[in-house]
């Protein structure tokens, strides 16, 4: 495969245009052709761009491909720009396959993912000592299907911090596999619609109150949920890498 002139699939971010990496920024201004995802996409990115724009939102895999393929052809600058980071629910192996197949070269820019924004938006950090180490990335089934051994219920039962994607929609659902998996009713958990964007709203409560506080703010899409213990706002023990007792590469423990 010729590798000049890349298409690059770039991702950006959650939402606020301060958080598009500086490679992807630049990547933007230069494009002369930009396929984004017209429904996720702030489009406060595309502002003052010279590229040739086309929203994807209501194209399907050949169209976008053809975009693509043709602009690269022609010898364009390409973009494929994504929501957040493209790695995680980006729908973009699909695109690379194809492009795979025509023999046309492509790289990556990884952006800020909503998952880090959400917690962001919550000042909550997921991975705390000696409650959590773990963060799951998920989703609730609905009418992309989940392998069976990847429920919610099955996940829940590890206890660790879990961020769901795409759920918000089923928000009873959500909360019964978590039940059912082990979690207790009084497990804090939030919802966060936009994160990044002026109009973001968090919502926190329990398993046990979360899905009557949702239905009252109207919340129905683009919002991530984040369950387990790191959201309580306490700590067993604190890290051992500021510990004044604990000794490192950089620093010698009193």
């Amino acid at each position: 495969m010729n590798n000049s002139n890349p298409i690059y699939f770039v991702g950006a971010g959650p939402g606020d245009p301060e958080l598009l990496t500086l490679k992807g920024r630049r990547l933007l201004d230069k494009a002369d052709v930009i396929v984004y995802a017209g429904s996720l996409v702030n489009p406060a990115l595309l502002n003052g761009l010279a590229a040739s724009l086309h929203n994807s939102a209501g194209l399907n895999l050949d169209e976008t491909t053809a975009l693509l393929a043709d602009g690269q052809r022609d010898g364009h600058k390409v973009v494929r720009l994504h929501t957040g980071d493209p790695a995680i629910y980006g729908a973009i192996k699909e695109q690379m396959l194809r492009l795979d197949e025509l023999n046309i070269p492509y790289n990556v820019v990884p952006g800020v993912t909503s998952a880090t924004a959400s917690a962001a938006a919550l000042k909550a950090e997921l991975t705390l000592p000696e409650i959590s180490q773990t963060v799951i990335i998920t989703r609730q089934a609905g009418r992309t299907p989940v392998p069976e051994k990847e429920s919610l219920q099955l996940l829940a039962s590890h206890q660790a911090t879990m961020m769901i994607f795409l759920s918000v929609g089923m928000i009873d659902t959500v909360v019964s596999e978590l039940m059912a998996g082990g979690y207790p009713a009084g497990t804090p958990i939030a919802v966060v619609e936009k994160a990044s964007w002026p109009e973001e709203r968090t919502v926190s409560g329990t398993l046990a109150t979360i899905g009557a506080q949702i239905k009252e703010a109207g919340i129905t899409k683009t919002a991530m949920i984040i369950v387990g213990e790191v959201l309580a706002n306490q700590l067993k023990s604190e890290s051992k890498l500021y510990d004044k007792k604990f000794s490192h590469e950089y620093r010698q423990g009193s």
